[in-house]
C-alpha cells in the first residue's frame, strides 16, 4: 500500500508524539486471553469507571476487555471469534494486532492532521471527536493501522 509520499515538506516537530497510548489486538478467545493478559501475565484489567467511555458498551457486550501495563500503556483485546490461526511456520509474518495508537497534546493534533494530509498519508477514520478526545486513523506504508489521538482540551 502506497500510503506515504516519500518527499515531505512538513514533519511533526521531535518529541510531538509524547507516549503510546493504547495498543489493540484481535483475539480469538477473549476468555482464554483474558486469563493470559491478567492471571498469567498480571496486568490490571480495567472495570467500572477504568473503562475508556468509548468502549464500554463493547466490554459489556463481551466484544471489549482492556488491560494497564505497569507503564500507563493500554493493552485492547478485540474478540474476532473467525479469525484465523497464526500459521504454524514461525518464519512467517503474522500479525493480529489492530492498530497502533500514539498519544499527542491536544494542541498539536490539527498540526499532525495537516502533516498526515499534505504527506498524503492514507487516512482510514477521522479526525473523529468523542467525550475522551480526538483521534484520527491512517495507515502506514504496510498497510498496519496507526492512531494519532489526544486528550479532551
Amino acid at each position: 500500500m502506497d500510503s506515504v509520499k516519500t518527499s515531505s515538506s512538513r514533519t511533526l516537530a521531535p518529541n510531538s508524539l509524547r507516549k503510546m497510548h493504547h495498543f489493540a489486538l484481535n483475539v480469538q478467545d477473549l476468555q482464554v486471553s483474558r486469563h493470559f493478559y491478567g492471571n498469567i501475565l498480571a496486568l490490571h484489567e480495567l472495570t467500572g469507571e477504568e473503562i475508556p467511555k468509548t468502549l464500554r458498551k463493547l466490554v459489556a457486550e463481551g466484544k471489549v476487555t482492556s488491560f494497564v501495563t505497569p507503564d500507563g500503556t493500554v493493552l485492547d483485546l478485540f474478540w474476532e471469534p473467525e479469525l484465523q490461526p497464526p500459521d504454524t511456520n514461525p518464519n512467517r509474518q503474522f500479525t493480529r494486532a489492530n492498530h497502533l495508537a500514539f498519544d499527542i497534546a491536544p494542541e498539536l493534533f490539527d498540526e499532525a492532521v495537516q502533516v498526515l494530509e499534505i504527506n498524503q498519508v492514507v487516512i482510514d477514520n477521522g479526525p473523529i471527536s468523542r467525550p475522551t478526545g480526538r483521534g484520527i486513523y491512517f495507515y502506514d506504508p504496510d498497510g498496519f493501522m496507526i492512531e494519532i489521538r489526544c486528550d479532551p482540551i
